[in-house]
């Protein structure tokens, strides 16, 4: 190896950490602790609330923060933030957001909010008297033993809505599953649906050692692999939907509104139909989303796992959005499975966090919901319009620009010659850095 193994990392106090680091991994080269530093948070009490957020954390890493105003959803004028590193991701759903603001904005539909857990067991019993078992007397027995933990939920009108016992001795030899919903109201519900189903399991082990029709061996051969939440949510879904008269498009782009619209609903068909297309057509819609899960403190990483998960159901990867073109009527939207919560983790601690939600109206799940799936879809908009008429590459780059000429060092003198200079021209990167050393010669 060609370095040393570390015992006890994470009980050494934080500059510790960084000597540590800079020792085997920098050449003590001091100028890293620099770096570090400058994250850090003046105010110590905001820097150790980020600190006790994560584990071993040396230093905070910033990402742009953004506000994609004029979006008009369900009635509501809303101004989104967005968390993202991206260029022209705000832009464009920016851009999006205002194209649509007279003609209606943004419809949304709450499809349903269930969410999904399991519990995961072996057992080498004959399928059917594993069903009357659980249909007679453990269904029962699970529902009594969980009152105390889903109490405070019941009073706010959520809970575990119904469980079930799922036969998949045909995909694995003596595998079950106890498969539970829940409704977590406005929390993201994690914890909640993790600690009823580490339950499920508790009460499981014991129904089943007290069950008389079982033999001796049959109840040794149980065995509890695992409860734990799904992220596979296809039935915490939300709708966002724009549509108006073909004759009201008016888009800008220099083609006649009925090519646009067929143009751009056959740009949805291919990413129906052809999983190439529809991976990056599906990112560019999360991008979207997950901008403003990230700035509201909810989990990007299940809302991507589910959105895929969502766009494999039918056997082959698609497209999240759709679009129809009938009787004059253009219509586009999304059906998007997401669960998110506005209370509990990072949505009562994080500074930013709260700001975000405030800025949003303090909105309820199912409204943090809509505006997730109307975020996603204006992104998608606004790719698509742009594929399909002047090239993604041209507004792209634009926004790319900052990009190569903060790596070039440029001035801010340097940096307006640049934006007057692409004013009528497509941004490459080779010709900002020929002209960039062409300028720097003068």
């Amino acid at each position: 190896m060609n370095h040393s193994p570390v015992e006890g990392f994470s009980k050494l106090s934080k500059q510790s950490k960084i000597d540590w680091l800079i020792k085997e991994y920098l050449n003590e080269d001091r100028s890293y602790e620099q770096v570090l530093q400058q994250y850090w948070n003046s105010d110590e009490t905001l820097q150790k609330l980020h600190e006790e957020f994560s584990e071993n954390t040396i230093s905070n890493f910033y990402m742009p923060y953004g506000i994609a105003p004029n979006f008009l959803i369900d009635g509501k004028l809303l101004a989104l933030p967005m968390a993202v590193e991206e260029s022209s991701v705000v832009a464009a759903a920016s851009k999006a957001a205002k194209f649509w603001i007279d003609k209606g904005g943004f419809k949304t539909t709450i499809i349903n909010t269930k969410k999904l857990g399991h519990t995961h067991f072996i057992l080498n019993v004959e399928p059917h008297k594993v069903l009357h078992f659980f249909n007679f007397k453990l269904k029962k027995k699970l529902f009594e033993a969980t009152e105390e933990i889903t109490k405070n939920m019941r009073n706010r009108g959520g809970g575990i809505l119904n469980i079930r016992l799922i036969d998949k001795t045909a995909d694995l030899e003596n595998y079950f599953q106890l498969k539970a919903s829940f409704d977590t109201v406005d929390s993201m519900g994690a914890n909640f649906i993790n600690s009823c189903l580490e339950q499920f399991g508790k009460t499981l082990k014991e129904e089943v050692q007290n069950e008389d029709a079982f033999s001796q061996e049959e109840k040794d051969s149980l065995q509890i692999v695992m409860n734990i939440l799904s992220n596979f949510t296809p039935d915490c879904i939300v709708r966002a939907e724009v549509s108006c008269k073909i004759e009201d498009l008016n888009d800008d782009s220099g083609i006649s509104n009925e090519e646009f619209a067929t143009k751009f609903k056959r740009a949805v068909t291919i990413a129906e139909i052809e999983p190439y297309r529809a991976t990056t057509h599906n990112k560019g819609i999360m991008n979207g989303v997950d901008a403003v899960v990230i700035a509201t403190g909810n989990d990007f990483r299940a809302t991507e796992a589910c959105a895929h998960a969502y766009a494999a159901k039918d056997g082959k990867y698609s497209s999240l959005t759709h679009c129809t073109i009938d009787n004059g009527i253009f219509r586009f939207w999304i059906d998007l499975p997401i669960s998110v919560g506005v209370v509990g983790g990072l949505t009562n601690l994080h500074p930013l966090v709260k700001f975000s939600l405030a800025l949003l109206g303090k909105p309820s799940a199912q409204e943090l919901m809509s505006i997730l799936a109307v975020s996603g879809l204006a992104q998608n908009f606004g790719a698509l319009r742009s594929l399909t008429t002047t090239g993604i590459q041209k507004g792209h780059m634009k926004m790319h620009l900052f990009n190569i000429l903060n790596q070039l060092e440029a001035t801010e003198e340097e940096k307006n010659y640049f934006v007057n200079y692409f004013k009528d021209k497509t941004v490459s990167h080779h010709e900002v850095i020929s002209e960039f050393n062409l300028l720097r010669k003068k």
